[in-house]
């Protein structure tokens, strides 16, 4: 699947929300390492939510590999991380139709990029651990 600037721009706010910490072994990671990736919770081939915060986290490679790996056990282990509620308003948000255009990527890219600074600066200005950002379209 291609990666697209506003997965490279969704992708860069969902670390630095996670403040560079796996999610799963809580290992921390130096900003701008290779070593974390962007996890979706649901596959990035749901376009409604392949954007939205709560679709994603950071785990490093050894914790992806599991998570993909093991789908009862990482689907248990994300319903007690995140709440089965949250799991659920994902399902409804991934099964709710909604045309995404090429010129709505770029929208969704440029909104992407604007949070990233605004969770920049506010790193800039001292503010330590997750820093939530806002959903594009919301």
């Amino acid at each position: 699947m291609r990666i697209s600037p506003a997965d490279q721009a969704f992708s860069r706010c969902v670390r630095e929300r996670d403040d560079w910490i796996c999610q799963k072994c809580k290992t921390r990671y130096p900003r701008n390492s290779s070593g974390l990736h962007c996890s979706h919770h649901f596959s990035r081939r749901y376009r409604t939510i392949r954007w939205h915060p709560l679709n994603a986290m950071v785990l490093c490679y050894a914790c992806h590999q599991w998570y993909g790996g093991n789908p009862l056990d990482s689907g248990r282990w994300l319903e007690a991380k995140i709440g089965p509620e949250a799991v659920a308003e994902l399902r409804v948000l991934r099964d709710t139709p909604r045309k995404i255009s090429k010129k709505t990527e770029k929208e969704i890219a440029a909104h992407y990029r604007r949070e990233l600074k605004v969770m920049e600066k506010k790193r800039t200005d001292g503010v330590e651990g997750r820093v939530e950002f806002n959903v594009w379209g919301e």
